[in-house]
């Protein structure tokens, strides 16, 4: 667990659930709840492509679900950095929700794509920038169920 001392000495610590449960939460929730949005909206015919997407990624040709899942779990540690913020009860999975449909999509947008050479936000097509809201929106949901379940 990552502590901070303050002036006075008293322990204040970053994060309420461990860095490696975090990582874990989030390595998970690409796998079950990103990925299980992308097969619904895939299935009513939302999104052209299917989840699960095992094509070689750059520069070291990791299949693509291994990569988003990683990139996941850094994403989880990141939660797990600011979750504590959120309300308590049911606006803690609002706002779950709405850290995944935020935070990883603006860097998605104005990071990931033009660094690989991609349109800045999805070349401002409405309903591509939709459904990536939407499925990175399931997975900040999936990021906190899991973690508010381990605490269970």
């Amino acid at each position: 667990m990552s502590t901070t001392t303050t002036a006075v000495g008293a322990q204040a610590s970053v994060y309420r659930y461990s860095i490696v449960s975090c990582f874990a939460a989030g390595f998970i929730s690409v796998l079950l709840f990103q990925m299980g949005a992308i097969a619904i909206l895939h299935a009513l015919g939302l999104v052209p492509f299917q989840p699960f997407g095992y094509a070689a990624t750059k520069p070291l040709g990791v299949p693509q679900i291994w990569s988003f899942a990683f990139w996941g779990g850094i994403w989880g540690i990141v939660f797990g950095a600011i979750e504590q913020r959120f309300p308590q009860g049911p606006g803690y999975y609002v706002a779950s929700f709405l850290f995944g449909a935020i935070a990883p999509v603006l860097v998605l947008w104005f990071i990931v794509f033009p660094l690989k050479g991609a349109p800045v936000a999805a070349g401002w097509d409405v309903s591509r920038m939709i459904m990536q809201v939407i499925f990175h929106g399931c997975f900040g949901l999936g990021v906190g169920v899991l973690l508010k379940w381990r605490s269970a």
